[in-house]
């Protein structure tokens, strides 16, 4: 129960953070009013991506690194050969991150909707 509230007191935070972006973004209106909800979306969409690349990307490599030390307690012959596929096993997850970023930084500094 204690997680499930930690959980949903997370995310509510996270919204309220992103609809103070969007409104503070938003500003007076006028002319450039479609233009800074556009960044204003551009902003929170980079930082989700990035955030939640960032959070699957460490829980994955957590759990690879657990597996590694379980497998090498129970076989301690193998456990070169299980570090070097770990370090592979974390240049893969690690793109995973790189591509968010990329996007991300595509997404605030060469949108294509802002014309």
């Amino acid at each position: 129960m204690k997680r499930k509230s930690l959980i949903i007191s997370g995310l509510s935070l996270l919204f309220v953070l992103a609809m103070s972006a969007v409104a503070l973004a938003a500003g007076e209106g006028g002319a450039g009013a479609d233009t800074s909800m556009i960044m204003a979306a551009a902003l929170v969409a980079a930082g989700l991506a990035v955030g939640g690349a960032g959070g699957g990307c460490g829980a994955g490599m957590g759990q690879c690194a657990r597996g590694l030390l379980e497998s090498t307690a129970r076989n301690p012959e193998l456990a070169g050969k299980l570090t070097v596929s770990m370090f592979i096993t974390f240049a893969l997850i690690e793109t995973f991150t790189i591509y968010a970023l990329v996007i991300g930084l595509i997404a605030l500094y060469a949108n294509p909707f802002l014309g």
